[in-house]
Formats: structure tokens, C-alpha cells, sequence
């Protein structure tokens, strides 16, 4: 029987990674899969009514869409660094430009500055524009103590 450790010192790319992403029960309650885009990691959140924030006017809650960025970003991290264990989150702030309608919601993170213990990851949040960005995060993640 393997280790989530083992797992994770194997899965160097996307196709593999998205196994193990499946596995996490709040990643499968926000209907949060990953994808390829050459070399960059897309986090894609599916729509579902569960996940409004505010129903009268349809928008997505904002919770939600702040899990979306910070998994893409930890997606990102572990489809990049060598690491033996799942990156920490140290802080995120989560700026939200405009309300995200009832559709599928995608995120694309950029690592900004990695060293050995602490990285950090631009992502933004967009709908059917990736020009039109819906939230921008920026995080900070410690890779090793």
C-alpha cells in the first residue's frame, strides 16, 4: 500500500497529479479537477448551484472561488518542486475584482519567486475571458521546514 508521501514523490505531472487531486474531499465538493495549457496548470472549477453565494443575482461564493485559487496554486507548486509532502499555506490574499456568474470558473497560477523553503504564486480567477479575471491572489507557501 503506498503513502500519500510516495504518491506525491511520484506524480511529477499534471496527468498524474489529477488522481490524487481527485482523492481530496473538498476538491471533489468544489468539482475541482486540473488540466494542461502547454506547461501551465489550470484549475477548473465546475458550476453548481451549491456553490452560489448569492442567488438572486447568481454570483459564485466568494469562499469558493478562494479555494479554487489557492488549489491551483498548491497544483501548480507540486507539478514543479521536488517535494515530499503538500506545500503549506503561510498567507493568501484573495482580491475580488468582479462577481463570478453561474458557470464554470477557471484559475492560472504564476510562480513568482520559488526558493527552498517559501514560494510564492501569482493565480487569477477568470470565467469565459481569461483577460477579464474575476479574483487575483497572491500566496505565500512554505515547501520545507
Amino acid at each position: 500500500m503506498t503513502t500519500l508521501t510516495d504518491d506525491l514523490q511520484r506524480a511529477r505531472s499534471i496527468e498524474e497529479l489529477q488522481p490524487l487531486v481527485a482523492t481530496i474531499p473538498f476538491a471533489r465538493f468544489l468539482g475541482f479537477s486540473i488540466q494542461r495549457d502547454g506547461t501551465d496548470v489550470i484549475g477548473r472549477m465546475d458550476f453548481a448551484e451549491q456553490r452560489l453565494g448569492n442567488a438572486r443575482i447568481g454570483a459564485v461564493h466568494g469562499g469558493a472561488i478562494g479555494a479554487l485559487l489557492e488549489l491551483t496554486a498548491i497544483c501548480k507548486l507540486l507539478s514543479i518542486a521536488r517535494t515530499a509532502r503538500v506545500p503549506k499555506t503561510v498567507n493568501i490574499t484573495v482580491e475580488y475584482l468582479r462577481s463570478a456568474q453561474s458557470v464554470d470558473t477557471f484559475a492560472r497560477a504564476t510562480v513568482t519567486r520559488q526558493g527552498r523553503r517559501v514560494a510564492n504564486v501569482r493565480v487569477l480567477a477568470y470565467q469565459d475571458d481569461a483577460a477579464k479575471p474575476v479574483a487575483a491572489a497572491n500566496a505565500h507557501f512554505l515547501l520545507a521546514e
